[in-house]
């Protein structure tokens, strides 16, 4: 199926997430179950936990009968109902779902610090077009080059986050020095990532700290991570890892904080930025 022909899939941004929480809570609160709600409005009771789980976009109407029977009243009607208008807001990447199948980027766009633990690849934030292209062609050998130009268009689209003005978020990356020593692409692409790599460091809000292979065992053994924190006081963390066979999501408490544990212990045992910077730049003159 083409990019043009291929239904979008829906990933729901951090403001549809918290209209899902607010909409469950607003029905507990009423003391009605699923089933009992569902019953009410006519619907199927699965179609109320998939708007409360946020795997369905509800529209504007249905939050409002759904408000109208839990008896919420003004002004949490309205601040809800608004809520529910502005979750339904068309985000840049939805020009790209048939590349951002899951909810990551939508997420990604609305947090205000994005901490990354990498020990493959610099990550995509920071990578360069040359860069990108080539670890998305290894990745995926079973696409075309038109697709693989597609998925790199979406990729530098992607990284004008860092320049957004205003509320660009921070991004805080711990990298494994081996992501500076292997040369993807060749020895002059890499060059060309590594002074990338560090142009991008000198960013008021990116901050690079490098891993050195001398730290033996350390708390990123288990693999790359990221975690996205929110400036809404309600909008709980969220941590992120992938892999060959899909994207894991952790939002419960405990992973969140082990995650975080782990994200500081790293950040304690690498380089200071200064010295990370300092390594990158040497490592591009290599």
């Amino acid at each position: 199926m083409s990019p043009a022909n291929k239904a979008p899939a829906y990933a729901p941004s951090v403001r549809a997430r918290r209209l899902a929480r607010s909409l469950k809570e607003a029905r507990l609160q009423a003391s009605l179950t699923a089933t009992q709600a569902a019953a009410r409005l006519g619907w199927s009771q699965p179609k109320i936990s998939h708007i409360e789980n946020g795997r369905t976009k509800p529209g504007a109407a249905d939050v409002e009968v759904m408000l109208h029977l839990y008896g919420v009243t003004s002004p949490q009607r309205d601040a809800l109902l608004t809520l529910a208008r502005e979750a339904e807001r068309r985000g840049w990447w939805t020009d790209y779902t048939d590349v951002f199948t899951g909810s990551y980027v939508a997420l990604e766009d609305e947090a205000s610090l994005i901490r990354e633990w990498q020990h493959q690849l610099v990550p995509g934030l920071l990578q360069t077009q040359d860069y990108a292209r080539e670890v998305i062609s290894a990745g995926r050998p079973d696409i075309g080059e038109d697709e693989v130009r597609r998925r790199v268009m979406a990729r530098m689209a992607r990284q004008t986050l860092l320049r957004r003005e205003p509320n660009a978020p921070e991004l805080h990356v711990v990298l494994d020095e081996a992501v500076l020593q292997r040369p993807i692409g060749g020895v002059e692409l890499m060059r060309a990532q590594l002074r990338h790599l560090a142009e991008e460091s000198r960013r008021p809000n990116v901050t690079t700290q490098i891993l050195p292979r001398s730290v033996g065992t350390h708390a990123g053994l288990e693999g790359l991570f990221i975690l996205l924190r929110f400036s809404g006081t309600d909008d709980p963390d969220v941590a992120y890892t992938e892999g060959i066979y899909g994207d894991v999501y952790l939002e419960s408490s405990s992973q969140i904080t082990r995650c975080n544990v782990a994200f500081e212990a790293l950040c304690r045992s690498a380089l200071t930025p200064d010295e990370s910077l300092a390594m990158i730049k040497a490592a591009a003159e290599a």
